[in-house]
């Protein structure tokens, strides 16, 4: 009996112990990974360019870049950049954003519009993927302008920052929702 006692003890002092706060689970995923190269005096130095986008899949995400002289360094340098630049929207009942938007980055253009419950994410290339790991599921995207995966990524998550919900606006305009 006192052996059992013993051991419920050391188990709560152990859960004591190891209860810190934890930080959210977030949802990694490769954009791409391209070798670059610089040239010197000495020749060419080849290192690795990574872009990765991270969100919890409930209205938070963010775009990072990094380089190294390795795929592995480059991946987590870049995983480190895009929790400084996690950015919150708002997402509605459907999982979909509030209302159309255009989000602008360099020569990129994104058009993002809410869909109907159980269309999906109807968008290709960097644009799905941020979507997905923002945890939008009904929406629909049109890419204009440059092709290039980094720029698509930023103007998705640009779009993004800019959405507001009608209670938001209507505090801005002092008015009464009713």
């Amino acid at each position: 009996m006192n052996i059992d006692l013993i051991q419920s003890n050391k188990s709560k002092k152990n859960f004591r112990r190891n209860k810190q706060p934890q930080e959210p689970k977030f949802i990694e995923r490769l954009i791409k990974i391209s070798r670059v190269s610089k040239v010197t005096k000495g020749g060419k130095k080849l290192s690795f360019r990574g872009i990765v986008v991270i969100g919890d899949g409930n209205g938070k995400v963010g775009v990072g870049v990094a380089k190294a002289d390795d795929v592995v360094n480059a991946f987590k340098k870049a995983k480190t950049d895009a929790r400084k630049n996690l950015i919150t929207f708002p997402l509605t009942k459907s999982l979909s954003i509030p209302h159309d938007i255009i989000g602008r980055f360099g020569a990129c253009k994104i058009i993002l519009r809410p869909a109907p419950e159980g269309s999906g994410v109807i968008a290709g290339g960097a644009v799905r993927i941020v979507l997905e790991v923002a945890g939008v599921k009904n929406v629909i995207a049109k890419q204009l302008g440059s092709n290039n995966l980094l720029n698509n990524a930023r103007a998705t998550s640009s779009g993004l920052n800019h959405l507001t919900t009608k209670s938001e606006v209507s505090k801005k305009r002092n008015l009464n929702l009713e």
